[in-house]
């Protein structure tokens, strides 16, 4: 899906006056609620669904960016909207900053892969500091509207030259309490897809060995368990994929805990997209 597809231009606002989240989440719903892919259904409940998703943590990523997002019972396709505020709006970002860019993505309840696939796309799109500065600098929505449509044709035309471009990435992660922080981290940087595989560590066996049979209260099970993620990145993101993992980890080359292996690649075909 193109994502120019699903923007309304009607519904892109310029310098919102808002400076709360809840404040903000109320304008965006309010907004929303006037769009015809909303229509017939209550703004209440949209603002419901955006405070739920809020609730199980910001989806201000950092950088003055956010991405509210939400799926609404009774919506039939995708709404994909952009709000600016240039003195900013605190929002609970990961990094502390305000936002000054929102980018509001609503989508059909049961709508869940594609609400996924859009969310990723939506993220390697904004990486680029370019657009969010044009955004925040443009004067009207027919601006905002023509600057999105013009990054999005660039960023997909890059996708595709590079497609062929990747490395295998493997995460071997014992450190089962920042999984989903990970999955989220890649899921930004564009990644459409990884597999997930559990696993064990050599300590899941070495009990069992009789020179080893004294570390058997010794050794705790769950700590023998694992995650190994594989999954292709860009070459030339690799760099700052780990560092990104790192950030949630800790340093790999001081902590215990997690690896990362980085191959290339003779060949391959197919996809790990979401289905």
């Amino acid at each position: 899906m193109e994502l120019y597809t699903i923007l309304d231009k009607q519904a892109c606002t310029l310098n919102i006056s808002e400076r709360n989240k809840e404040a903000v989440l109320e304008r965006i719903a309010e907004i929303a609620a006037t769009s015809e892919a909303l229509a017939g259904i209550n703004q209440k409940d949209i603002l419901e669904k955006l405070s739920e998703r809020e609730a199980q943590g910001s989806t201000g990523f950092g950088e003055g960016i956010a991405i509210p997002h939400a799926r609404i019972p009774g919506m039939k396709k995708s709404l994909l909207f952009i709000i600016t505020s240039r003195r900013g709006a605190e929002f609970q970002s990961v990094d502390h900053k305000k936002v000054n860019v929102f980018f509001v993505l609503l989508g059909p309840e049961d709508a869940v892969t594609e609400h996924l696939q859009i969310l990723a796309a939506l993220s390697r799109l904004i990486a680029s500091t370019r657009i969010r500065r044009e955004i925040l600098s443009a004067r009207t929505s027919d601006a905002i509207y023509e600057t999105f449509v013009r990054h999005t044709r660039i960023s997909e035309d890059d996708h595709t030259s590079s497609a062929r471009s990747k490395k295998l990435m493997t995460i071997i992660l014992y450190m089962q309490e920042v999984l989903y922080d990970i999955l989220e981290f890649i899921m930004s940087q564009g990644i459409e897809g990884a597999t997930i595989i559990e696993s064990n560590g050599m300590g899941e066996y070495i009990s069992n060995i009789p020179i080893f049979a004294s570390f058997i209260d010794f050794m705790n099970a769950d700590k023998n368990k694992s995650q190994t993620i594989l999954l292709l990145v860009p070459e030339d993101l690799q760099d700052t994929i780990v560092n990104g993992i790192e950030k949630i980890t800790g340093d790999l080359d001081k902590k215990d805990g997690a690896m990362i292996i980085i191959q290339d690649i003779s060949f391959y075909k197919g996809t790990m997209k979401m289905m």
